[in-house]
């Protein structure tokens, strides 16, 4: 697992500047609650701009070898698989979950260390 911090600014732009590839579980997890109009407005938004990646056969696969490897949320390892298939860069806070898995690269821009 190679988890990338701010100060590389380089793994920073190369995503940022990027249409967000997202799961559909990010989509679900970024919908589902109520928010204040402008919040979902922009959540909405995000979303729209993003490619989603639905429940592939290899996403699958690989979410049941990661949830038979180790103890990880469902929601959590369809995200990381989607990642890991993919060749993504996950781009998240929740450094914690994510980190033990082999392969994953990780990558939270609210830190600053």
């Amino acid at each position: 697992m190679r988890h990338y911090k701010t100060p590389y600014k380089k793994a920073v732009s190369a995503i940022v500047d990027r249409i967000p590839n997202i799961s559909v579980i990010s989509q679900i997890e970024v919908l589902r609650f109520n928010d204040i109009p402008e919040n979902e407005a922009i959540l909405n938004d995000f979303v729209a701009k993003s490619v989603i990646y639905p429940l592939s056969s290899d996403v699958v696969q690989r979410t049941i070898t990661l949830c038979k490897q180790r103890k990880i949320k469902l929601p959590d390892a369809v995200i990381a698989a989607t990642a890991l298939v993919e060749d993504f860069i996950l781009v998240t806070r929740n450094i914690d979950d994510f980190k033990n898995i082999t392969d994953l690269e990780l990558l939270n821009p609210w830190d600053a260390n």
